[in-house]
């Protein structure tokens, strides 16, 4: 195991008495204090104290590893190509494209009209990030008359976008200035402006404005009162329509605007009832609908223009227990399905003139969703596709034709050669019977049975399933006789809605039961040495690390924790927190309902710490995340080191200017990956 060095000395919080009652339970927590009353502003001299103490004795004792440090970096910086471009796409008069200059940490985006040989700069995010610690873009639309572009940009990692106008004739930018928006932009038919959502000071995307272009005086289109539901907007693919959709994760209300009658009142759809999710589309046959209403694994439906009411919607396509419908997108001519087979990606395109079929793709397992398809009149269908084996790929679906048209491929420039590599589907038996799927990739030189480390990787929740995707940052593990497997378990959604549904609220455990089910028959296998097994997870993810240490920490050789929800009870407890009213659908709501609270507390990794060994940890944060907040991880390290029974390295860094995502930068995000793959490569003591 990875010991704790004797110098320098790990940091020690604070313990400070801290109790609170509920549904006569007492709950306990020293470490309280750690948030900051004022957050989202963190202004507390101690807590700010602490966290660099922290980031100090990070950086103290992976000082030694930094030549291996700089080397993983740079061969996961040499699998990016420096001065890569996407393919260009058509939207209209124009086409567009983005590229990164070589070096350049951020993107330039292009346009030209169509037939043009020259490209002009539509926004330069270098030139936009300059200066700052983090840049994120949010919303880059142009208007319908092709003068004027408006984008958001999120510089602290906070997810509060500032919404700016570029007239796009004279370069010049206008003084319209926009603040605290969730980032989506959406044009009014006539460009004369676009809608926004502004976001609440708990970070809550709730009300829907119209900004005009030029002027100071916004007008307030939509309003979400409940603060359980967020609010996105979005455009319908032929144009004609703004979708407002306020949804909690499983409830779901959609209004309507016609964009050439932007001074008209939104008009429900549907309205709300609980549990009931849906989407909407718009094509040659009226309106499409993406409904769970008779399956849980949804069906599409179709309704004629003004013939609004579930009573009047027509079925097009049933979901059953095979047929996960995730996704759709209408075409003229055509509906666009984005759904799983037997847990398997598939498009399917289904014809006004009644025909339905299927894409075939040229591997047997493989991820593929609906690419930039930006006009509502193609002949072809833009595609993302990868494997385990498989670089990112986009390809064209010929729609006369029939047939697959390459475009790109993600380039590796130091050099890939997919026939080096394996890739196998394991079916594993969790302790209620349970079938779980798991993917595993390695170089075809590794051998089972052989003791090799192998790294686990698992999320689990809010029904996101994992696809069996493409890493060109994993190779620095798999070149290194690492075999890298990804556990689709419970919680999310490989195997359809109920799939998710298994890994929530009341069904919850389910999630960490089956990963380490996984972790057991590995081991068992001969996939893992005895304790061989290195894990990572971020976000709910993390919390799945977290309380699968907890439960069988003697499983693994070391953990990564990356801003990690590990603090369910207490969030779930604080209603005023932006997440949690939202979140309760999700794990349930400890305030109102006891069996709630006692079922969250069982498994809560922050409550269940434990005076036993652990396996070596890196956890992160980020200071201005809005997602888990910097507590939840400081909180995580500041009990673990007080409490666990072991001498066994724990290290925390949280980003000081950064969220949720980590670093901003394309390359700054792989310094933090190097950071993971090193301390792992330490806790294996293959770090040299």
């Amino acid at each position: 195991m990875l010991k704790t060095p004797a110098s320098p000395k790990a940091p020690i919080a604070a313990r400070k008495d801290y109790t609170a009652s509920h549904h006569g339970f007492e709950l306990k927590d020293p470490y309280f204090w750690l948030k900051d009353p004022g957050y989202p502003e963190v202004t507390d001299e101690e807590i700010l104290g602490y966290l660099k103490e922290e980031n100090s004795y990070f950086e103290a004792v992976m000082k030694p590893q930094e030549k291996l440090l700089d080397a993983v970096f740079e061969e996961i910086k040499g699998r990016q190509k420096e001065d890569d471009e996407s393919v260009p796409w058509k939207n209209g008069a124009f086409e567009y494209r983005w590229a990164f200059a070589k070096g350049a940490e951020y993107r330039t985006w292009y346009r030209r009209a169509v037939g043009a040989d020259t490209w002009d700069v539509l926004l330069d995010e270098v030139a936009e990030a300059e200066g700052a610690e983090f840049y994120r873009l949010g919303g880059l639309s142009v208007s319908p008359c092709g003068r004027y572009l408006a984008y958001s940009a999120d510089k602290n990692g906070s997810e509060r976008f500032t919404a700016q106008v570029k007239n796009l004739e004279t370069g010049e930018l206008l003084k319209d200035e926009i603040i605290e928006t969730s980032g989506e932009i959406i044009w009014a038919a006539d460009s004369s402006g676009f809608f926004y959502t502004q976001v609440s000071k708990e970070w809550r995307p709730y009300k829907v404005w119209f900004h005009p272009v030029g002027q100071t005086t916004d007008r307030a289109v939509f309003e979400e009162k409940d603060t359980s539901f967020f609010v996105h907007i979005s455009r319908t693919s032929d144009r004609k329509y703004m979708v407002i959709r306020s949804a909690d994760h499983v409830t779901a209300e959609n209004h309507i605007l016609a964009l050439d009658d932007i001074a008209g009142t939104p008009v429900v759809v549907a309205p709300r009832r609980d549990k009931h999710d849906y989407t909407v589309e718009h094509g040659d046959e009226g309106f499409y609908f993406r409904s769970n209403r008779e399956h849980k694994n949804f069906c599409v439906y179709r309704a004629e223009d003004g013939a609004f009411g579930e009573d009047r919607w027509q079925l097009v396509l049933a979901g059953d227990d095979r047929h996960y419908l995730t996704g759709m997108q209408a075409f003229k001519g055509l509906l666009a399905i984005e759904e799983r087979k037997d847990g398997l990606d598939q498009i399917r395109l289904i014809g006004t003139d009644g025909s339905d079929a299927y894409i075939e793709f040229p591997e047997p397992v493989y991820e593929v969703g609906l690419g930039t398809n930006a006009e509502y009149a193609q002949d072809h269908l833009r595609l993302g596709y990868s494997s385990l084996v498989t670089p990112p790929t986009v390809f064209d679906y010929d729609l006369k034709a029939k047939s697959l048209i390459r475009r790109k491929e993600q380039e590796i420039p130091s050099g890939y050669d997919r026939t080096e590599y394996a890739s196998e589907r394991l079916m594993v038996k969790a302790r209620d019977g349970v079938m779980v799927p798991v993917s595993v990739v390695y170089k075809k030189d590794w051998k089972q049975g052989s003791g090799a480390p192998l790294h686990l990787y698992g999320y689990g929740a809010y029904g996101l399933g994992m696809s069996p995707s493409f890493s060109a940052s994993r190779l620095s593990l798999l070149d290194r006789g690492f075999a890298y497997a990804i556990a689709h378990i419970r919680g999310g959604d490989e195997l359809g809605y109920g799939w998710y549904e298994d890994g929530k609220l009341e069904k919850r455990t389910n999630t960490f039961n089956d990963f380490v089910d996984v972790a057991r028959h590995l081991t068992d296998a001969g996939y893992a040495a005895k304790g061989g097994i290195s894990i990572s997870g971020g976000s709910a993810g993390g919390e799945l690390m977290g309380a699968v240490v907890n439960q069988a920490p003697e499983l693994f050789a070391a953990a990564v924790l990356h801003v990690p929800f590990v603090d369910v009870l207490n969030t779930m407890l604080d209603a005023d927190l932006p997440l949690t009213p939202i979140e309760w659908p999700e794990w349930g709501n400890p305030i109102a309902d006891k069996a709630a609270y006692e079922t969250i507390a069982s498994y809560c990794p922050y409550s269940n710490i434990e005076a036993k060994a652990y396996p070596p940890m890196l956890v992160t944060g980020g200071l201005n995340d809005p997602r888990v907040t910097y507590w939840e991880p400081a909180k995580w390290t500041a009990k673990l080191r007080a409490t666990k029974a072991d001498d066994n390295l724990l290290l925390m860094k949280i980003n000081m200017g950064a969220g949720h995502g980590g670093k901003s930068g394309r390359f700054e995000r792989f310094r933090e990956v190097a950071e993971e793959y090193v301390f792992i490569l330490m806790a294996f003591g293959l770090a040299g």
